[in-house]
């Protein structure tokens, strides 16, 4: 791991690696160690870049309202710091996702390809967005273990609750450890994100979408007409996997992901 000062945040950054750069980003309330077997297995071929986004994990710099705007300006300063000049390859889930749809709308000319998993384009309706908002109060007043609670019965599916207790018990522990104010500013952020829908057909570039069969947050339904709304996408289900998809199978996801960088 290494420490990454930004203009008003330090980010906490795996870098392993060397090669075409993977950029992942993680999802919400999780950290960069939710992609340690993609950390792991790709680095043999790619520097596969893992950042604790701001306020998540061991980075600094949370705001009261965490914008996806503001995370994708993030990862473009991150870059920058990093000397990385080329185009790459961003991999977001999840809350990962509403960053990388962000930083194609902005940084458009550092991008090469896409991975979106297990994500939404669609903007959260006026209850969603309520009931966003209100959370983060309660977080802020009782702590982040009520989210991670609410949580994780819609993370992972039936068998990998069965027979991933390590793991499931690992993002718990993950998500419990999050700052409330952490949470609560990602929550204001999510809930005024921008609706993509309209955007899809523009995204031209190569573009993997990757969801998990059993995924209650982020449906196959929902993704395959993601993939079918861009111009240059390629739709991946992966069998047996709820929302946390790098995680349930990722010898499979990894699998999928080298093929797709190849292309």
């Amino acid at each position: 791991m290494k420490t990454v000062k930004l203009r008003d945040a330090m980010l906490n950054v795996a870098d392993v690696g060397s090669g075409p750069v993977l950029l992942l980003v993680h999802g919400f309330p999780l950290d960069h160690s939710m992609w340690r077997f993609q950390l792991e297995a790709l680095s043999d071929s790619y520097r596969v870049i893992a950042p604790d986004l701001r306020g998540f994990g061991a980075s600094t710099g949370a705001t009261e309202t965490i914008t996806m705007e503001q995370l994708a300006d993030d990862m473009t300063e991150l870059l920058d710091e990093l000397g990385i000049v080329e185009p790459i390859t961003l991999c977001g889930l999840s809350m990962g996702g509403y960053v990388a749809w962000q930083f194609w709308q902005r940084h458009a000319s550092r991008l090469a390809r896409l991975i979106l998993c297990d994500t939404r384009a669609i903007a959260d309706t006026e209850e969603a967005a309520r009931g966003r908002l209100n959370m983060a109060e309660r977080v802020l007043g009782e702590g982040t273990s009520i989210v991670a609670e609410a949580m994780l019965p819609k993370l992972f599916a039936e068998t990998s609750v069965r027979e991933q207790a390590d793991t499931v018990e690992a993002t718990r522990q993950v998500m419990r450890s999050t700052a409330p104010a952490t949470v609560a500013g990602a929550l204001r952020g999510m809930a005024q994100r921008s609706d993509m829908t309209s955007e899809l057909p523009n995204i031209d570039i190569p573009t993997l979408v990757i969801c998990g069969e059993h995924d209650v947050i982020a449906t196959v339904d929902e993704m395959r007409l993601i993939a079918d709304a861009l111009p240059n996408a390629s739709f991946f289900e992966v069998p047996g996997s709820g929302h946390m998809a790098p995680l349930e199978a990722p010898q499979t996801v990894n699998a999928a992901i080298r093929d797709f960088l190849v292309r």
